[in-house]
């Protein structure tokens, strides 16, 4: 249920707050979720409902941050934020004491006075950057407790440079847009976009970009700064584009004038530049309805922020909890196959060895049988190499249907250039030879591309019950039988040379040829005759390769094959190497423990959104 917003107006410290006890009762829960979520590191797992602060440079986007969050962040020109920032604000009683919290890489600050935040921040931006001008990924989260801040939680991203200066590099331009991308781009995202008020809204890269991402404006704010520096003439224009007539934005936009240069020349505190914001905005002829419409100010945009973000982090609370829930079992699985690692005592190791080992052969073994488990209704790999199996058969029926398509030709050739003493009609049995010994010599290739294709198949599977098994084990060879194989069907192809058959089988075959219509009309007797003998003995050799190379691929690239690793792998046991097989690498124990860690984080994340979501039904 999403918090209700009161109207009571109260004062927090010089800035007006409209949100009454109640209210921030509820809002706190909401944020303080989210911030417990990221503090986690769910971040890295996840997207995280977040308010993404963008513009470009010398857009105020630093001056409205500090006017939120009452502290003065780094300033300066060009690049300034160097590294996301997350600003957590927290309100806590008038009285108590300020406080913050800068937390980078491995590092916790405690910060006693606003006036050192500044310093803090540019120095973690150094360490993590680099003191050049580069940016850097990393996240720097800074905390303040104050009875002067809005309940909220920002991400302060690098202002958007189009040219690279001094010695920022080449193309710091794209690595900025990149870094925000990264973070506009997600749907939990909701993108405040900082611009001057004193500029064609239409020009500014920042609303380009979220444009892209966002083309419906559906996660999009605008806020429009320096007012006070809009040309006499051009307030219309202002205020047109925040009542949203100018680029429409579901959201729309919000107006605030912030501490300028001259302002922190003189030394003008926050709390005062607020009362002096209330001022210009209430004498302005032109501005007065946009306050009076809560649409300008810092503590309106303050109200509006947390709302906005609340909001957002209870709409998305069952698609978060959903994700959880996914990269868990996600997750758990990875861990699952990695296993728990090798155990250290020796007896432990051996059993932990077998166990392996006779999981992986009974895999084989199914494979064999063609009775493996498959995953996402992938094929059995006997299913698979069928499919190869009856390609060829096609391949040979082609040849035959060839074969008589040409041997008119052929035969008429032979028979012209080799004829010896026979009479018509009497078969030359050289020239019969001849013509047998050139096609089947024809089919010994795609027998041997068959041989590479099913070769391929159970290299993957292997690859895959390996990958299950032992996946942390990167010493298990994989030798296969693909060279005895190839050596039996070059021999099948030279046996298939010398021309033979059972003589009744080739009578049977010969007469059922003689009895067929004639799909070409022959009219020489000894075109005709061979023909009839060459047809007939190549169906013969046709259902003889059609069985016979698939019997030989299958019995040594998948059976002989898995024989004889399982056979490999159970004489590993008790052998003086057999520790090698189940060696981790570094990489393998540095990813379980990730996992671990993931899983750790998951389940915290789980923990925290059950809690909360029982506390809010």
């Amino acid at each position: 249920m999403s918090p209700r917003k009161d109207n009571k107006r109260i004062d927090i410290g010089g800035m007006s707050n409209t949100l009454n006890q109640h209210y921030e009762d509820k809002v706190r829960p909401y944020i303080d979720l989210v911030d417990n979520l990221r503090s986690l590191g769910v971040e890295k797992d996840l997207n995280l409902p977040a308010i993404a602060v963008i513009g470009d440079q010398s857009s105020g986007k630093s001056s409205v941050l500090e006017a939120l969050s009452g502290v003065a962040l780094p300033r300066g020109t060009g690049i300034v934020t160097r590294c996301p920032l997350v600003l957590k604000l927290k309100r806590v009683e008038k009285g108590a004491p300020w406080s913050a919290v800068l937390t980078y890489k491995d590092q916790v600050k405690i910060l006693q006075r606003p006036k050192d935040v500044g310093s803090a921040v540019s120095s973690a931006q150094n360490v993590l950057a680099g003191e050049g001008k580069g940016i850097s990924q990393q996240m720097i989260s800074l905390e303040i407790k104050s009875s002067d801040v809005p309940d909220l939680t920002l991400i302060d991203l690098p202002g958007i440079a189009r040219v690279a200066t001094g010695d920022q590099p080449l193309d710091i331009e794209k690595q900025i847009k990149d870094l925000i991308e990264k973070f506009i781009k997600r749907q939990e995202t909701i993108s405040l976009v900082v611009v001057p008020a004193n500029i064609d809204i239409a020009t500014t890269e920042a609303l380009k970009m979220t444009s892209k991402v966002d083309p419906n404006g559906q996660r999009t704010l605008g806020i429009l700064t320096k007012p006070d520096l809009v040309d006499k003439g051009a307030e219309e224009s202002v205020v047109n584009t925040v009542n949203n007539h100018v680029i429409p934005l579901k959201k729309g936009y919000m107006i605030v004038k912030c501490r300028g240069q001259q302002d922190i020349n003189e030394d003008l505190s926050l709390s005062k530049a607020l009362l002096k914001e209330q001022v210009f905005f209430q004498n302005h002829p032109h501005f007065r309805p946009l306050l009076e419409e809560g649409k300008a100010t810092v503590p309106l945009l303050a109200e509006r922020l947390t709302r906005e973000l609340v909001e957002h982090i209870n709409n998305l609370l069952p698609q978060l909890h959903k994700q959880v829930e996914y990269k868990l079992d996600k997750t758990f699985n990875e861990m699952r196959k990695l296993g728990d690692g090798v155990p250290q005592e020796e007896t432990e190791k051996n059993n932990f060895l077998i166990r392996k080992i006779n999981n992986f052969n009974q895999v084989l073994s199914d494979v064999m049988r063609a009775e493996e488990d498959t995953q996402n209704s992938e094929p059995k790999v006997f299913t698979k190499m069928r499919k190869e199996f009856a390609k060829w058969k096609q391949q040979l029926d082609s040849k035959a249907v060839r074969l008589e398509e040409n041997l008119q030709d052929e035969v008429e050739e032979y028979t012209h250039n080799c004829r010896g003493k026979e009479l018509p009609g009497f078969v030359n049995y050289r020239t019969f030879e001849n013509i047998v010994k050139k096609h089947i010599q024809e089919m010994e290739e795609p027998a041997t591309e068959l041989l590479k294709d099913i070769s391929g198949i159970v290299h993957s599977c292997v690859n895959k019950v390996v990958s299950s098994h032992f996946e942390a084990f990167p010493n298990l060879l994989r030798a296969q039988e693909h060279g005895k194989a190839l050596e039996k069907i070059q021999s099948q192809f030279k046996m298939e040379k010398i021309v033979y058959s059972q003589d009744g089988l080739y009578s049977h075959r010969l007469q059922a040829v003689k009895q067929k219509p004639q799909v070409i009309r022959m009219l020489n007797a000894d075109v005709r005759e061979m023909a009839q003998h060459l047809n007939a003995y190549f169906l013969i050799t046709s259902d003889r390769l059609a069985n016979q190379v698939p019997l030989i691929v299958q019995y040594h690239v998948l059976d002989q094959y898995f024989s004889r690793l399982q056979a490999s792998m159970l004489s590993m046991i008790g052998c003086e190497n057999a520790m090698k097989l189940i060696r981790e690498d570094s990489g393998v124990a540095q990813r379980r423990k990730s996992l671990k860690d993931r899983l750790e984080r998951l389940r915290r994340a789980r923990q925290l959104l059950a809690k909360f979501l029982l506390s809010v039904s």
